[in-house]
């Protein structure tokens, strides 16, 4: 296995192991607003006016209030400091760009108003195949291959000179302005934004493991106070 490879699924495993956590995070906030001597469970179905109920839509306001409040936050944080970090102009980013979707899908999708499949599309054509995209990263292509993930369709910047320069640099679009706008983003050694993805990826998988969490427990308490 590639050292990719390893790196993913080492990823992996740190989320498991965070969710854990985050799973016994979340029922704490919600046990410390429980009523006082009250047996029952978060999930449970109670009468209307009974102190069951009231726990469960005080829950629902706490995880969604505050506890998502919290979450958007530490992401914003998280997105402010990438801006101590700068591009070294390794140029993976413009000469390996990767969608689930085809490029009749990204048009359809575009079509029906989706700005970034139109921005997608108004920077990056599709290689003529994998050999092409996989002479950029090969390590990439190769951990994909391992992994066996779903389709998986690769595609250039034609704008970028032989020099690795944004021949347009100044009409860029803003997915090229923002990018990388996710800190679990897989990026080669030689991006200059590697550092602040690894400084903050334990955070990251914290916040995404309690936004599954949170979806969870309202979208559960929801259908039993219905």
């Amino acid at each position: 296995m590639n050292n990719l490879s390893s790196s993913v699924d080492d990823l992996r495993k740190k989320y498991r192991e965070i969710f854990e956590k985050s799973v016994e995070e979340i029922q704490t906030r919600v046990d410390e607003i429980k009523p006082e001597n009250f047996t029952g469970d978060i999930f449970d179905c109670y009468d209307k006016t009974s102190k069951g109920r009231q726990w469960q839509e005080n829950a629902i306001d706490m995880l969604e209030k505050d506890i998502s409040k919290e979450i958007y936050r530490k992401f914003r944080e998280i997105l402010a400091y990438r801006k101590n970090f700068k591009c070294v102009g390794c140029a993976t980013c413009c000469n390996l760009a990767c969608s689930e979707f085809s490029p009749e899908e990204l048009q359809e999708k575009a079509k029906n108003g989706d700005n970034f499949a139109s921005q997608f599309l108004s920077i990056f054509v599709p290689y003529n195949s994998k050999e092409e995209a996989r002479k950029v990263y090969p390590e990439y292509i190769a951990m994909l291959d391992e992994t066996k993930e779903d389709k998986v369709y690769f595609y250039h910047c034609p704008k970028l000179t032989e020099d690795n320069r944004c021949s347009d640099y100044e009409n860029r679009p803003q997915i090229c302005r923002d990018f990388p706008d996710n800190p679990l983003s897989i990026l080669p050694e030689s991006c200059g934004y590697k550092k602040w993805k690894d400084e903050v990826e334990p955070v990251t998988l914290m916040l995404h493991s309690m936004i599954e969490i949170v979806e969870y427990y309202i979208d559960k308490i929801k259908l039993n106070i219905k």
